[in-house]
């Protein structure tokens, strides 16, 4: 599919309870927390950040505020993009502590069946650790869509400075970090962590794109659920330990979320505090794991405390902003008395958290006019061949069915309230989904104007579709919340099928 979004949802309650054998919870203060400084944080990220999704605060290993913004729900995995950068290097992490690998292994010489006949100095040196620390020596990117990249094009990738000496955020070099861990353990990365990291943290079922050749892809491609990143980052934060029993030595936490090499010199920005093996350091002492789009695991041993979130926006240095002045301050150094009108004043605003519906009335007089009336597009690169408007079999939710590259996808979308589907998604470069659980809301902003969103609801696109409908035609105007590349799309202009 080559449009920017299709859409489905049930309900427009934000879930707030726990999962069966979640993480411990408690009451902020009896953590040492001020619930009115957790409300303070929580709605400076609802009314400032547009297309937050979930957060979850955590205190002493304690879950102290949680909240996810409907349609997003507890239960289900988020894609968490370059977030999936740091669970790779912890799979490197562990296979060096088995044996299977070194820090110091030659890259070139892991895949000798993959590299160019001939290899210049600087490839030839490139180790390991040099991949992890986003310090491969290369002064571009070599390919990272999944069915291009490999260990070959990486490899063939020039390499003009000594490794090991400059950063260059390099997401086909964390892919090779996966590919190396899957040549030396004859498994995935995913594979590969599952009884190792993932079934000992309770991180129940992670998915992890692959590649072409059905290699997890590394830097990206990972999902999980908001409380898996907040379980991730309680494991670094307690240095390779939990429940008793150590998964990662803490000789490895200590390389892995300390600064390997700078990165920029930016006081105030958190992106330039340095870099380590996967993780990025940030202000206050803290370190943290990202993805686009809002994907964080930050964590801040000093307060002892993990915060997970996940989102759809393009202000990430604007969250970890209202982080430090939000959430610093509601942190104190021992149990509280408890608060319980402000600790119930956060339970409602936790509770009440929603994404943005589509704006307008639920009708409009043109509607009988249009509706079951197939209009169909010229061929177009977003393969969108016809849509019609309908009803669902009760009669209350409106149904968009799209045909697309010769498939028909019944679309529900819901007045005020998100209806659930399924069906593809796609908005743009590394985000083409062929199958996913879908949420859509609708509203008639005009007579002649009907407004749908579609939330794909495990992953961080909501695309809107304007339908502007005159006579015998329609005008389509599409457009998608973030993307990798133009958020919008082209008026596409349909016509009434005789």
């Amino acid at each position: 599919m080559r449009i920017f979004h299709l859409f489905s949802v049930v309900g427009v309650i934000a879930s707030v309870s726990p999962a069966a054998e979640g993480l411990p919870r408690s009451v902020p203060e009896a953590q040492g927390v001020t619930s009115s400084g957790l409300l303070r944080l929580v709605e400076a990220l609802d009314s400032e950040i547009e297309g937050m999704h979930s957060v979850m605060v955590l205190r002493h290993g304690q879950v102290i505020a949680e909240g996810w913004w409907a349609p997003y729900t507890a239960e289900r995995n988020h894609v968490l993009y370059s977030l999936s950068k740091s669970f790779a290097s912890t799979a490197v992490g562990l296979a060096v502590g088995e044996g299977k690998l070194s820090l110091d292994d030659k890259v070139f010489e892991v895949f000798p069946d993959d590299a160019p006949a001939e290899v210049s100095e600087n490839a030839g040196a490139m180790r390991v650790r040099d991949l992890l620390a986003m310090a491969a020596g290369h002064a571009s990117e070599s390919p990272t869509a999944r069915d291009t990249m490999s260990a070959k094009t990486f490899l063939a990738h020039p390499v003009p400075h000594s490794p090991g000496t400059r950063f260059l955020y390099n997401t086909a070099a964390t892919f090779l970090c996966s590919a190396i861990v899957q040549k030396r353990s004859g498994q995935t990365a995913l594979d590969y962590l599952r009884p190792r990291l993932f079934e000992p943290l309770g991180i129940a079922n992670p998915v992890w794109e692959t590649n072409f050749q059905g290699i997890s892809l590394g830097g990206y491609g990972l999902r999980a659920r908001t409380e898996d990143i907040a379980r991730f980052g309680q494991l670094y934060l307690q240095k390779g330990e939990w429940e008793g029993k150590r998964l990662l030595s803490p000789e490895w936490v200590a390389m892995a979320t300390s600064k390997q090499i700078d990165n920029g010199n930016d006081p105030k920005s958190d992106w330039a505090q340095g870099y380590g093996f996967q993780f990025w350091r940030c202000r206050h002492g803290a370190y943290r794991g990202d993805g686009a789009f809002g994907q964080y695991c930050v964590v801040l041993p000093r307060e002892d405390a993990v915060v997970a979130i996940t989102g759809g926006h393009g202000k990430m240095q604007g969250v970890l902003d209202i982080l430090w002045a939000r959430l610093l301050p509601a942190l104190t150094p021992n149990a509280l008395p408890p608060d319980e009108d402000a600790a119930e004043e956060l339970r409602s605003k936790l509770g009440g958290l929603g994404l943005r519906a589509a704006a307008g009335q639920a009708t409009s007089p043109r509607e009988a006019e249009v509706s079951g009336k197939v209009y169909r597009f010229p061929e177009n690169g977003r393969m969108l061949e016809s849509v019609a408007l309908t009803l669902d079999e009760e009669g209350k939710a409106r149904v968009l069915v799209a045909r697309i590259d010769g498939k028909d996808v019944r679309l529900p979308f819901g007045h005020g309230n998100w209806v659930f589907g399924r069906g593809p998604f796609s908005a743009g470069s590394l985000a083409d989904f062929s199958d996913e659980a879908l949420a859509g809301t609708y509203g008639w902003t005009a007579e002649d104007t009907c407004e749908f969103r579609l939330c794909a609801v495990e992953t961080p696109f909501v695309a809107t579709w304007r339908l502007r409908f005159e006579g015998e035609t329609v005008a389509l105007d599409a457009e998608v919340n973030v993307a990798f590349g133009p958020t919008t799309s082209p008026r596409l202009l349909g016509r009434s099928a005789p």
